[in-house]
């Protein structure tokens, strides 16, 4: 497997406080990666220096070994690299198939305009069924569960057809139905050839179905290894314990 994305010494302070200090990881093409972490570890403040969403103090990001440290989430999207949210991020006021449709890169005027492709609606309508939300694709999302608008969000990265998806607590709020549902599209969808990086408390999910499990600690990586080797770490024990 070859290297999809590198952290390189990566820091970011807010005022006094360091909340990313000197972090470094890597991300292997093909996998499902995890980034785990204590509450206020800094694994969301990695996660938006990664995707563009913040800009490093210091250090390096690359991405298909592109340097894309200052890159804005719109070139990340088009690149291939896209992310979900803790609290999913769909349009309200759109309907499941308009929040596909805009996310596979249309703008607005072309969206109002009736002038969507058939590829892409024909793509919207084959992620609705993949997703089992086909039955409200005329709904606002504003109408949908928690839970459905965790899926569509997960849907919506996939229009853009991405090689690495950083997902931010997937299984966050959501019920066991759904978490098992989550867990089969992340295998899925990894099998096809998306790769993986996903911060999750819900650690049996990670122990099921990530490796590697990069352990992050008050913003420093401590520990890289399988779940066997994270569950038995004294420093990783010692990390949860003490938090």
């Amino acid at each position: 497997m070859s290297t999809m994305l590198e952290v390189s010494k990566v820091t970011k302070s807010f005022g006094p406080v360091q909340a990313v200090r000197g972090a470094s990881l890597t991300v292997e093409e093909g996998s499902i990666t995890a980034l785990i972490g204590p509450n206020g570890s800094g694994k969301t403040t990695l996660f938006n220096l990664i995707t563009g969403y913040l800009r490093p103090d210091s250090g390096s990001i690359s991405f298909r070994g592109r340097d894309v440290t200052s890159a804005s989430p719109a070139a990340l999207y088009r690149r291939g690299l896209t992310r979900t949210f803790q609290q999913a991020r769909v349009f309200p006021h759109l309907t499941v198939q308009e929040n596909l449709v805009v996310a596979s890169g249309f703008g607005w005027s072309q969206l109002f305009g009736k002038r969507v492709s058939r590829q892409d609606a024909e793509a919207a309508g084959r992620l609705m069924e993949e997703f089992r939300i086909s039955h409200v694709a005329d709904l606002y999302a504003s109408e949908l569960s928690y839970g459905q608008r965790k899926l569509l969000e997960f849907a919506a990265v996939l229009m853009s057809n991405p090689k690495l998806v950083l997902l931010d607590e997937p299984t966050a709020g959501v019920n066991p139905v759904l978490i098992e549902t989550m867990e089969q599209h992340i295998r899925q969808l990894n099998a096809s050839g998306i790769t993986f990086l996903i911060v999750e408390h819900d650690m049996s999910f990670v122990m099921r179905l990530c490796d590697p499990v990069h352990v992050l600690h008050q913003g420093v990586e401590i520990f890289t290894g399988t779940p066997a080797q994270v569950q038995s770490n004294p420093a990783v024990l010692d990390a949860y314990l003490g938090a």
